[in-house]
C-alpha cells in the first residue's frame, strides 16, 4: 500500500482538495485497495476546521465525494507513516522541511515537480480562485500517478 500525504498551509483548502481528487481518481480506476490517503497543514491556523466553503463547492459542482475531515498538523512522527510527503507551494516545503527535520529518505515533494515544472499551486484562500487550485491539483495528481504507474510502485 503506498502511503501519501498532502500538505498546504492551513489543510482546508489545497490540500484536502488534493487529498479528495486524488482518492477519486484511484477509486474510479480501480486502485483505492493500494493507497492510504490523507492530508494535513503545516500551520496551526485553522486546527479542527472542516475544508473550507470554496473546496467543498468545487467537489460538489465536480461530483467528487469527500471524506469527513478536518484540519490537522503535520508532526515528525509522520514521517515515518508515509511513503510520500507533498507539498503544494515553496514555503510549505520549506515548513515541511523544518517540521520533520528534513527529508534523508527522499519522501518529501512538490506536488507539480511530477509534472516538471515544479511550479506553486497558489493558495485559494488569498487568491479566491478555487477553480484555478483544482486545475492545478488535477494536474498534480495525474502527474503523480503517472509517475507511480511508470515507477512500477503500482499496477
Amino acid at each position: 500500500m503506498v502511503k501519501i500525504l498532502f500538505i498546504c498551509h492551513g489543510n482546508i483548502c489545497r490540500s484536502t482538495m488534493a487529498q479528495f481528487v486524488f482518492q477519486d481518481m484511484v477509486n474510479k480506476r480501480g486502485l483505492a485497495e493500494q493507497f492510504y490517503i490523507d492530508s494535513k497543514a503545516t500551520s496551526t491556523e485553522e486546527l479542527g476546521n472542516p475544508p473550507h466553503r470554496g473546496t467543498v463547492r468545487k467537489m460538489n459542482e465536480m461530483g467528487i465525494p469527500m471524506a469527513p475531515h478536518r484540519a490537522s498538523q503535520v508532526r515528525f512522527c509522520d514521517y515515518g507513516e508515509y511513503d510520500y510527503i507533498i507539498g503544494m507551494d515553496t514555503w510549505n516545503m520549506r515548513n515541511l522541511n523544518r517540521i520533520l527535520k528534513g527529508d534523508p529518505e527522499g519522501k518529501v515533494y512538490k506536488f507539480l515537480s511530477f509534472n516538471s515544472d515544479g511550479r506553486d499551486i497558489a493558495d485559494p484562500w488569498y487568491t479566491g480562485n478555487f477553480d484555478e487550485t483544482y486545475r492545478d491539483v488535477c494536474e498534480g495528481c495525474e502527474g503523480f500517478l503517472k509517475y507511480l504507474q511508470e515507477n512500477g510502485l503500482i499496477y
